[in-house]
């Protein structure tokens, strides 16, 4: 290979090196008391050149003192630390779900205890709000089961369901992704027999506790960023920097969530979905997704925020939060 091609092939290769080479600090001790299955890490080394912020917690799935909850405000949206002072001050609270103004519903599934909180919105309309025809999307959530198994999937949602319907290989938008009317059943799940067990579809995920958001980052530990199949961040969006939420984990049981501080010029720009991904990777997940960002985007340990969330009035008011709460 000749000098230039180095120069070239290096260049080329920079972001990803540098993404993955954050360099993370443990400060668990400005966060007192922590159980030993809980630790927070912090950088503030540059992503790919540029000023970055962030913070991730790292928790044992395994560990039975702890209790993995969510929380929705039934119509309403509370800020992280008022979730934080009405729920017995948990270990830690992070936003979640995407969600409307108009009437402070989520679009994202929450499950708490084994029960619908919230529910997906399985219609996305194709142009504008006077069209005939929607897309039927399977949008994307984690969840823990009973036995502390934790699982990333694409889900058909509906209040006639006890559990979801969970997609575990990418199905989303392939017969669906033809806008069709906005009460066709989703045609997902009218393949064949035989097709629904090559996408492992899973009539009954049953998850003890879940939250939604998208799209999906990372499957079997590779950067499979589902953003244009979810209909979210599509095309070019996927390259636009804003605070930013994860959560994924790992082969060995550890729940990671991610958190960016974003829009603040010169000191944190926020990440963009390829950033994100990279970051979870270089962490270990095997699955992870994105949830709700922007001003939304919010972590408290023990009611301590973490990033400095990126709306000028402070914590934004959300309508649901996944919770960490010691037993």
């Amino acid at each position: 290979m000749k000098r230039w091609q180095v120069f070239i092939f290096l260049l080329s290769a920079s972001p990803i090196f540098s993404t993955a080479q954050l360099r993370w600090t443990n400060i668990d001790s400005l966060y007192q008391p922590l159980p030993a299955s809980v630790h927070i890490y912090t950088t503030n080394d540059s992503l790919d050149g540029k000023p970055n912020i962030a913070y991730y917690l790292e928790a044992d799935l395994k560990d039975k003192k702890l209790d993995f909850t969510t929380q929705v405000g039934r119509g309403k949206r509370y800020t992280p630390t008022q979730y934080y002072n009405t729920e017995s001050n948990p270990l830690a609270v992070v936003n979640c779900t995407f969600f409307e103004f108009v009437h402070n519903s989520n679009l994202n599934v929450v499950i708490n205890d084994g029960k619908f909180l919230a529910y997906n919105q399985q219609t996305v309309a194709a142009h504008g709000k006077d069209t005939f025809t929607y897309y039927h999307t399977t949008p994307s959530a984690l969840g823990i089961s009973k036995r502390r198994k934790a699982d990333v999937a694409w889900l058909y949602t509906d209040s006639v369901y006890k559990w979801p319907v969970a997609f575990e290989e990418n199905p989303i938008l392939q017969q669906d992704s033809f806008p069709l009317s906005k009460f066709t059943f989703a045609p997902s799940l009218m393949h064949s027999a035989a097709r629904k067990k090559r996408l492992g579809i899973i009539k009954k995920w049953k998850m003890k506790t879940a939250v939604g958001g998208g799209p999906v980052l990372l499957q079997d530990g590779n950067i499979k960023i589902t953003n244009n199949e979810e209909r979210k961040f599509m095309n070019k969006a996927i390259d636009d920097k804003h605070p930013r939420t994860a959560m994924g984990y790992t082969k060995d049981d550890k729940l990671i969530i991610l958190v960016f501080q974003g829009r603040f010029a010169g000191k944190a720009e926020g990440a963009t979905l390829v950033q994100e991904a990279r970051v979870l990777q270089s962490l270990g997940c095997w699955e992870a997704l994105n949830l709700d960002g922007g001003g939304s985007s919010c972590l408290l340990i023990y009611g301590k925020e973490t990033i400095k969330p990126s709306d000028k009035e402070g914590q934004r008011p959300v309508p649901a939060v996944f919770m960490i709460k010691v037993k």
